[in-house]
């Protein structure tokens, strides 16, 4: 298993090993000990699957408040999406910054969300399946999230003609701006 930082260190690419011959391939996407051993120790107690039958699609930017916070491993099991992790840990060196990175099922790779972090996404190809493991239960009255579009994050999302499909829970997110308080504040503080 290889893993990497991304730009912001605390957010990792992993590529788990993939065994092939002429069947096709096998890789072994989790296994506790191996993670741990990479230095991605947490207690994942959640699953979660979603499926987006339109490329377009976009899901985000999501988290949960303290104490429910969220971290997120994220896996693309059909199709392709730019996935995007945004820093609101006020305390952090890269608060306000964000990483994007395409994962597709071909790849296979995952990308690890800590705690802190707004998450979301956008499908490029149809019939789209997201996987991602959590290690806090979701919990309604947690919920948050920002506009994908805020001006201050310029996240540059590769958006089709006409714009994205999005919900209407997510058409009504706010602005970074307007979260007051920040909603980690206390997290990223340096070491």
């Amino acid at each position: 298993m290889q893993v990497t930082p991304t730009a912001i260190p605390e957010v990792k690419l992993v590529r788990p090993a993939r065994h092939g011959d002429a069947r096709g391939w096998f890789s072994e996407i989790w296994h506790r000990e191996r993670f741990a051993e990479a230095g991605i120790a947490l207690d994942f107690v959640q699953d979660n699957l979603a499926h987006s039958a339109t490329a377009g699609t976009l899901r985000g930017l999501h988290f949960q408040r303290p104490p429910g916070a969220q971290s997120k491993l994220v896996r693309v099991l059909a199709g392709r999406i730019f996935d995007v992790a945004v820093d609101l840990r006020p305390n952090s060196p890269t608060y306000r910054r964000h990483v994007a990175v395409e994962l597709s099922a071909e790849d296979g790779a995952w990308l690890l969300v800590p705690k802190g972090f707004a998450h979301g996404y956008l499908t490029l190809e149809p019939e789209t399946l997201v996987l991602y493991k959590v290690d806090a239960y979701y919990a309604p009255s947690l919920d948050g999230g920002i506009a994908f579009d805020d001006p201050e994050l310029a996240i540059p999302w590769p958006l089709p003609p006409g714009g994205p499909i999005l919900s209407e829970k997510d058409r009504r997110l706010p602005r970074l701006s307007a979260l007051d308080p920040p909603p980690f504040a206390g997290l990223g503080e340096p070491t």
